[in-house]
């Protein structure tokens, strides 16, 4: 699985970490320690990239969560 993030070239470069970080399930508090930051600063990065607009795109290749049949059985589609 991969993420894009469109609209990445608005960001600045601390609004891009902070979005992949938030945007892969990393709490405020984690990504605080993990930059160098306060939870206050992550806060404010984090409400500007979401101001400025971007969209993340998931990208799986195959079938992770088996929707179409990769186990051998025929489901009736709707």
């Amino acid at each position: 699985m991969q993420i894009e993030i469109r609209g990445a070239e608005r960001l600045s470069f601390r609004e891009r970490q902070v979005v992949v970080l938030k945007e892969t399930g990393y709490s405020a508090q984690a990504i605080a320690e993990r930059l160098g930051l306060s939870q206050s600063t992550v806060a404010t990065l984090y409400n500007r990239a979401k101001q400025k607009g971007y969209q993340v795109v998931i990208v799986i290749s195959g079938d992770p969560l088996n929707l179409f049949g990769g186990d051998g059985t025929e489901e009736e589609q709707p």
